[in-house]
């Protein structure tokens, strides 16, 4: 249903609400008030089965099946600008859900914000239930009163438009180990107590993850099958030992998860009240680097000295001619069955304490995986092995209710992956830069053949930018040719009608118009930028996950125009207070 009157920024008619938290931004707020709301939980939803709530103007259920028409941004938060050296969750994520609600954008999309190892990558974490202390906003440290003013003088010149992970850890974790030896006085405080019922309520996975770092940074940061062997194998007496040795450190890697987790809460709160959904980022398997792995290590396929025996990865594909050699250590499904999937009902409920909705990468392979042994260097020598997918959603949704999940069903993607996709509901990707080349879904992706069960994205972190796209050359490609990429361009321009001068625009308007129950950009696409701007390449070593935004400018004509495409396709967000008149309608004419 489209809105009464065509969205303007003048007249008071069209003027979204402004909810009470822009009145008084969250990030304003004195300390203990905030400390008390998230203490309390208040705005928070827990996922149940047939939860409920508003987006595109209309009543949604849960469960993704009966999702209304909306759009998405797709940024993750270390690429949010500011002084820092890297995006936090102050400010300027404020900032942004907020200049979402004002664009009628009703989904803000994440990558995975797990504490990042090899290659900073967040699909490479050292805990799947940990959040990255990185993004801790010092900031809100500082109105806590666990930092001074001070503090924060003298800040290095970062680089605006890339994340320097080296200097930022240099600059920031002392700041944060400052914060703990603050924390520490707070003895008897509700603070402290708030803090107390953390570690308690998250205990399973706490504890674990604190000890982990504790002792893998007394090692030099080098992997846990390369520790002093006793700690490496958990044997009860080193455990012990290095328990009460680390146990200061144990306490601040604790302190961090605090902090963390009460900064999203209340970012997550803010961006309810705009009526603003956050998509997360499940990966499909873990480091083998992480505390889920030496936690847990009959779980995985390794050898006796802790590592992999098989890895995961992708065959040849049109990231990379050799396939994609991730390296994670492959699950023990049969034993995961035999414990009836606790762990991943485990992981799911974490992750929708956190998010709204989640998309699940690399979902074929809960149908089937690549398997390749743990000595190639490449993926080619793999194989394709079946996994018990549909018993262990099963076993998530018995006891999680419906999943709101989003399937991302890329790659070489069989008709059993779709069944399995289909019996739960969860709707698949489409991408538009690959439907009109050679991609073996191009034809599921051209506009024409969309449907509704989808989440259709100009591109995605892995893809080039539009514009990049666009502008590449076989040079700079690693699969197509420069005949294959002038025929998918001739055929882009012909179907989208292009001159050439906005392809950015011509495919975000693609997006909105299609039939598909949500459409995601990414940040980079609004503004046209080309290759520099991209997330990830694929098999590339380094070099990945470092973009950023100089200057959060969605706003002037960039928001007008994202208003205007989210009312004429009938995919405008609407705040709670906006949607209240027709929620008390509703339930007048239920009476």
């Amino acid at each position: 249903m489209f809105p009464a009157k065509r969205p303007t920024r003048s007249g008071t008619a069209a003027q979204p609400v402004q909810p009470a938290l822009l009145q008084e931004p969250v990030w304003r707020r004195p300390c203990h008030q905030r400390q008390t709301e998230v203490a309390a939980g208040q705005g928070r939803r827990k996922l149940k089965g047939g939860e409920s709530w508003q987006a595109g103007g209309k009543h949604i259920e849960s469960g993704i099946v009966e999702l209304e028409r909306s759009c998405g941004i797709l940024l993750h938060p270390t690429s949010l600008p500011g002084p820092f050296g890297i995006g936090d969750l102050g400010v300027e994520a404020y900032r942004f859900i907020h200049s979402l609600f004002k664009s009628g954008v009703s989904v803000w999309q994440v990558l995975p914000l797990g504490p990042t190892g090899y290659g900073d990558s967040p699909y490479q974490c050292f805990s799947a239930f940990a959040g990255n202390p990185l993004l801790i906003s010092l900031e809100m440290l500082v109105e806590e009163g666990l930092l001074s003013r001070s503090d924060l003088a003298g800040v290095p010149s970062f680089r605006k438009d890339r994340v320097d992970y080296g200097a930022v850890i240099d600059f920031k974790l002392p700041l944060l180990k400052k914060a703990y030896e603050n924390f520490k006085d707070t003895e008897g405080t509700s603070g402290r107590k708030q803090f107390e019922e953390f570690c308690r309520n998250n205990e399973s996975w706490l504890e674990d993850y604190a000890l982990f770092r504790a002792v893998k940074d007394a090692h030099d940061g080098v992997q846990w099958t390369r520790w002093e062997p006793a700690i490496a194998r958990r044997e009860p007496e080193a455990l012990a030992r290095w328990r009460e040795e680390k146990a200061d450190q144990i306490q601040m890697r604790r302190f961090w998860q605090f902090e963390f987790f009460k900064q999203w809460g209340l970012l997550r709160d803010f961006a309810r009240e705009l009526n603003v959904q956050i998509m997360g980022d499940i990966p499909i398997f873990v480091a083998h680097d992480s505390s889920d792995v030496w936690a847990a290590p009959n779980l995985f396929h390794l050898n006796e000295d802790g590592r992999p025996v098989k890895v995961a990865g992708v065959p040849p594909d049109y990231f990379s001619a050799s396939g994609q050699l991730w390296g994670n250590p492959l699950y023990r499904w049969r034993l995961m069955a035999s414990e009836g999937f606790q762990w991943w009902i485990d992981r799911f409920r974490s992750a929708f304490s956190l998010f709204d909705l989640i998309r699940v990468d690399h979902f074929r392979g809960f149908e089937a995986f690549w398997e390749v042994p743990g000595e190639e260097r490449t993926a080619i020598n793999g194989r394709w092995v079946h996994a018990p997918g549909e018993q262990m959603f099963e076993a998530v949704e018995n006891a999680l209710g419906q999943l709101p999940i989003v399937a991302e069903n890329l790659g070489w993607i069989t008709p059993e992956v779709e069944a399995l996709r289909k019996k739960f509901g969860f709707p698949g990707m489409g991408i538009l830069q690959f439907a009109f080349g050679t991609d073996p879904q191009a034809s599921d992706f051209i506009p024409h053949n969309h449907v509704r069960d989808m989440v259709i994205y100009t591109g995605t972190h892995d893809n080039n930018t539009t514009v990049g796209w666009w502008t590449a050359t076989a040079a700079q490609d690693s699969t197509r040719s420069q005949e294959e990429i002038e025929a998918e361009r001739d055929l882009a321009r012909r179907y989208l009608r292009s001159d050439d001068r906005e392809i950015h625009w011509e495919l975000i308007r693609a997006a909105m118009a299609s039939v598909a129950v949500l459409a995601i950009v990414p940040f980079q696409d609004l503004y046209g930028l080309g290759s520099e701007a991209r997330m990830n390449l694929p098999g590339r070593p380094d070099g990945n996950w470092t973009w950023r935004v100089k200057d959060l400018r969605l706003e002037g004509e960039v928001s007008d125009r994202l208003l205007e495409l989210t009312w004429l396709y009938g995919r405008r967000a609407v705040s709670q207070q906006e949607a209240a008149p027709e929620k008390e309608a509703k339930a007048a004419v239920s009476q």
